[in-house]
């Protein structure tokens, strides 16, 4: 009976949770970050409508202003789009589907990067050359740009009646190759590091294959700056996402994510229907502020030289 009371209490006294527990900034950010996760994944049982059932939708209720207004509808809290959707509802899906986009295509940047730098910085030579030199050319582009290269050239080789269905693969493929780079970098510059250390020699001397060396004993050890550029990539893949759905090339209208919304309403925006984008831009800032800060102290508390 002592022993989960004991390991709670290390947990408690471990440095990490007391760096949390000194930042209120960041305990803040924590719950609004937490706040719209659960949101967004428990959106179809939260949102007050199903903003994708045709049945529910009205075409009579386009551009409702927000409930508090004078024209605006209890039924509807935020107002409604020019379909007649439920505008916090839509948030609630925008936000899962930007979320999901976000955090595919940060899983399978640091996958690519991770394995890429593992290679680099582990067998060196030629192909340490090659790969940075590919590093090198990519730093010299926005990601933003690679992102919508990618996005166009899938977009061209695919069938035109693909181009809907295979939006979402094709935006995470796309962010992802935009933003490996930087875990490349990172986990080749620690492996360097690594390798030369005696745990490494003496892997070899006992005749350890390259690849068990690699996985077994030096990717545990440069894991920790990697969480770290994750945790703030996710913030930075949201808005890749939604830029590239404001543009037009993100995923389609029929599965609106925070930056269609946004789009959608700077459509109307003039003509004084100003809810349909401040509102999805409002849990923009609020979603990838929050996971900033998060990323903004981890990287803080993992640091040796702030402790």
């Amino acid at each position: 009976m002592q022993q989960p009371a004991s390991r709670w209490r290390r947990a408690w006294d471990h440095d990490l949770a007391w760096s949390f527990r000194r930042s209120p900034v960041t305990i803040v950010a924590a719950l609004l970050t937490l706040i719209c996760v659960g949101s967004a994944l428990l959106a179809p049982w939260v949102a007050p409508h199903n903003p994708f059932d045709s049945a529910t939708i009205s075409l009579t209720d386009g551009f409702t202003p927000p409930a508090w207004t004078e024209k605006g509808s209890p039924q509807f809290v935020l107002g409604t789009d020019d379909q007649g959707r439920d505008l916090l509802s839509t948030i609630l899906y925008g936000t899962r589907i930007s979320l999901g986009v976000g955090l595919a295509a940060v899983a399978f940047a640091a996958v690519l990067g991770v394995t890429l730098g593992l290679l680099s910085g582990y067998l060196g030579g030629r192909l340490d050359a090659f790969i940075m030199r590919i590093a090198d050319v990519q730093l010299s582009f926005p990601a933003i740009l690679i992102a919508l290269l990618i996005d166009g050239l899938a977009r061209v080789a695919m069938p035109p009646e693909t181009h809907d269905s295979l939006a979402i693969p094709v935006l995470i493929l796309a962010i992802g190759v935009a933003g490996w780079v930087q875990y490349a970098r990172t986990v080749r510059g620690s492996v360097l590091v690594e390798k030369n250390k005696e745990y490494v020699q003496a892997a070899r001397v006992i005749g350890r294959h390259p690849l068990a060396i690699m996985v077994r004993h030096v990717l545990p050890n440069v894991i920790g700056p990697v969480l770290v550029i994750g945790t703030i990539h996710i913030a930075t893949a949201i808005i890749t996402e939604a830029t590239l759905s404001f543009l037009g090339v993100g995923v389609p209208p029929t599965q609106p994510s925070l930056g269609t919304l946004i789009r959608v309403g700077n459509d109307f925006m003039m003509s004084g229907e100003w809810w349909i984008s401040v509102f999805p831009g409002i849990a923009l800032i609020v979603l990838v502020l929050s996971v900033n800060l998060v990323g903004d102290w981890l990287r803080d508390a993992l640091n040796p030289k702030l402790r």
